[in-house]
């Protein structure tokens, strides 16, 4: 068991490091948005887009951060709701358990 978190724990350290560490010094990371755009505008260089957003964050920092809180808030969501179905069906079956002996 030991042996097998330590390989696990090696291997999340390897995929969060590699890619700092090989990573091309000419590599420019854009979103998804930012490349539709680009290929857009390549493919019909005339179109103009027919709906806006209805607010725009002030700044690249502020998006991250509200896209951060959102996942966090789905995760924890899930968490929660996983965690209850797996405490009642824990519950169920222990409560069970007594009620045959």
């Amino acid at each position: 068991m030991m042996k097998r978190n330590l390989l696990l724990l090696l291997g999340v350290i390897v995929l969060a490091v590699g890619p700092l560490i090989f990573h091309s010094k000419t590599a420019k990371f854009s979103g998804s948005d930012d490349q539709a755009s680009e290929l857009i505008s390549t493919i019909q260089p005339g179109y103009h887009r027919w709906a806006l957003p209805l607010w725009q964050p002030p700044s690249a920092e502020i998006e991250s951060l509200i896209f951060a809180v959102q996942a966090a808030l789905g995760a924890g969501l899930l968490g929660y709701y996983f965690g209850r179905r797996r405490g009642y069906a824990e519950g169920k079956g222990a409560s069970e358990g007594r009620a045959t002996h």
